[in-house]
């Protein structure tokens, strides 16, 4: 990952607004709600290819106007609120940017074929000792 907290906050713009939730008298006077917008196509911090890997995976975070979107307010300070949308937009953008590695297909060994064999013949010989014999 080639950026930091402080080159990605140069890049984000905030908007914020009165948060409903604890702080008494506080909550209707202080606009502490954070929304935190980012734009993954006008960013330099990222090349054309992990552009394209993160509009792939943040597809559902995009709103109308083609931000990504992070709403935070859990805290009664808008700073800390601000910080917390902050680290989880960077977590997002690291999340969306690993690429998973590519399962190779193996096949089980020689040994482990014959320990399967031998215990399906060990349950065949236990199943066949609970028969009953009913010759006539």
């Amino acid at each position: 990952m080639n950026f930091s907290k402080t080159e990605l906050q140069k890049e984000t713009f905030y908007k914020t607004s009165r948060s409903g939730g604890k702080g008494g008298q506080n909550v209707n006077k202080v606009s502490s709600k954070v929304e935190l917008l980012f734009s993954v196509n006008d960013s330099a911090l990222f090349s054309e290819e992990e552009k394209q890997l993160l509009n792939q995976k943040l597809q559902s975070r995009f709103n109308k106007d083609g931000y990504v979107q992070v709403i935070c307010d859990e805290e009664r300070s808008q700073y800390l609120n601000k910080e917390k949308a902050l680290e989880r937009l960077v977590g997002l953008l690291i999340r969306s940017l690993q690429v998973p590695k590519i399962r190779k297909s193996t096949k089980p060994s020689k040994k482990a074929k014959a320990e399967r064999l031998d215990n399906k013949k060990i349950q065949s010989v236990k199943k066949e000792g609970r028969k009953r014999n009913f010759e006539i």
